[in-house]
């Protein structure tokens, strides 16, 4: 019963701090068969800092066996908007990487639910992938 009520909470609280028509979610994903080692992602919405996420070895791993992580739930007005994904990580060979992608989207009445899936180009820089989930 008490896991039960404090679901029912959360459930509700999310509703009251994020109403349907501002919400906007924004998911990670890994690419399959990816062997880059993903140490931290930082996401702004319209120039402001949404979220910043330093990833630990577990969270790493159940990323790279297909695992998709909502790294930010947040409120914004309907109409366009830009997102730019910072990530930084570790090639397979040990030299440092990091990369800046930025994304249009827009935004309606209904909760906003971003997909970025990450992956690696042939010249083993970063590749991302935005898409509606």
């Amino acid at each position: 019963d008490v896991l039960s009520i404090a679901s029912e909470l959360n459930n509700l609280e999310e509703r009251l701090l994020y109403p349907s028509n501002t919400q906007v979610a924004v998911f990670v994903a890994i690419s399959e068969d990816e062997d880059f080692r993903l140490d931290a992602v930082q996401v702004t919405i319209n120039g402001e800092l949404a979220t910043h996420h330093i990833y630990s070895f577990k969270e790493l791993e159940a990323l790279q066996k297909g695992g998709v992580q909502r790294i930010y739930t947040g409120n914004v007005t309907s109409g366009a908007h830009e997102m730019a994904v910072t990530i930084a990580g570790k090639l397979p060979g040990g030299s440092d990487f990091d990369a800046t992608e930025r994304f249009r989207f827009e935004k309606e009445v209904d909760p906003k639910l971003v997909g970025i899936t990450l992956a690696r180009t042939a010249t083993g820089g970063a590749r991302f992938e935005l898409g509606g989930w």
